[in-house]
């Protein structure tokens, strides 16, 4: 077959990728914003509270908080996501032909920017945005590992789960491009080790004490005061999650276990229309030069997986999670390419017929969803 006709098969799912793109904007911004607002509301004017930072930022800006703000910071955020991670690819694999299939694969994906731009204004994307900063930034000293430190205690301020969402992801991309690289001495291990111990204090102060300490009545009156428009008393219908202990999120999650446990089957054919991509993670993991680094990467998946896992547990919104999950992979897969390989990875085949079909299904697939699949 002609090669521009291969390679112009290729580029028409970008550009499908970015209608579907545009849809799913011009769908989400239809929507009431529940859980995204609250969070513009919320600040620290009752004291330490979870959840709080990105309100409390906004706070300094406008004492009135109109609903447009939350598409304006979640777009402004989306954007700045999308331009980083092409920034991130061409570094990593550049951006000639036989690198398009691993590209529609990961930035058309439904787990990556199309879910991301569904569920605007949530706090998830921060995180992917901070895991790409650090994977483009130098990492050749100890200010590395202390801005690390710091991207994740912001991340925990704006919400204590990003702990077991996106922290382990930042500590792998740590590990990968600072630790393997310098090698270990008695200071970096040591600001390591302080750093965890610090984020972990910080995640308990959050979870155990991070609730309101005035009645709900009280605190929802404040919030409405916060309010552009007052009189969109639906919008604070969430305001019961700064009072919600751990006990009963896990009651939640487990009393709806039944049906959501249902969506498991169609997780599992998302992640198998990705089949090409992870092919070529595998056979990149095969190419290191050193075994004890496969080793070490295959524990750190399987370390994040499980964070994930423990989300699942704890917290029912199983369609953000399994794209975090997916986002995460992939982000972990540049970070592997920095590591020295013993040979080269052949790109994903672009000729292939059934690599072309899934391309064009993952391409299709507008967004995974939030709770449940679509």
């Amino acid at each position: 077959m002609d090669w521009r006709v291969l390679q112009n098969r290729w580029r028409l799912m970008l550009a499908v990728n970015v209608a579907v793109i545009i849809g799913v904007f011009l769908h989400k911004i239809a929507l009431p914003p529940y859980v995204p607002y609250i969070h513009l509301l919320v600040d620290y004017h009752f004291g330490f509270i979870k959840r709080a930072l990105i309100g409390a930022l906004v706070s300094l800006i406008t004492a009135k908080v109109p609903v447009w703000l939350v598409f304006a910071l979640g777009g402004a955020a989306w954007l700045v996501t999308l331009a980083l991670f092409v920034g991130l690819f061409r570094r990593t694999f550049g951006f000639d032909e036989k690198h398009l299939p691993l590209f529609v694969f990961m930035a058309g994906s439904p787990f990556f920017l199309k879910n991301f731009m569904h569920t605007l204004g949530h706090f998830d994307i921060y995180g992917c945005l901070v895991a790409i900063l650090l994977l483009l930034v130098p990492a050749r000293s100890i200010l590395f590992v202390l801005l690390a430190m710091l991207c994740a205690i912001i991340l925990v301020l704006i919400h204590h789960i990003h702990l077991l969402m996106y922290v382990p992801t930042i500590a792998v991309i740590v590990v990968v491009r600072y630790y393997l690289v310098e090698g270990v001495n008695r200071l970096n291990v040591s600001v390591g080790i302080l750093a965890a111990l610090g984020l972990g204090t910080l995640f308990m102060a959050a979870q155990f004490y991070g609730t309101v300490p005035v009645p709900e009545a009280d605190f929802l009156g404040y919030l409405q005061g916060r309010m552009a428009d007052p009189s969109r008393t639906d919008l604070l219908s969430f305001g019961y999650i700064w009072y919600q202990p751990l006990s009963k999120e896990i009651q939640d999650t487990w009393a709806r276990m039944p049906s959501n446990i249902l969506g498991v089957p169609v997780f599992a054919l998302l992640i198998w229309l990705h089949a090409p991509l992870w092919r070529y993670f595998a056979a990149t993991l095969r190419a290191l030069a050193h075994e004890w680094q496969r080793r070490l990467i295959i524990a750190a998946l399987i370390g994040v997986s499980l964070g994930y896992l423990v989300m699942f547990a704890m917290v029912f919104d199983y369609s953000r999670w399994i794209s975090n999950w997916a986002v995460c992979m992939f982000l972990i897969l540049h970070a592997i390419k920095t590591l020295p390989a013993l040979q080269s990875v052949p790109p994903i085949a672009t000729g292939d017929r059934r690599t072309t079909i899934l391309g064009w299904i993952v391409t299709l697939i507008p967004r995974v969803g939030i709770v449940r699949p679509f």
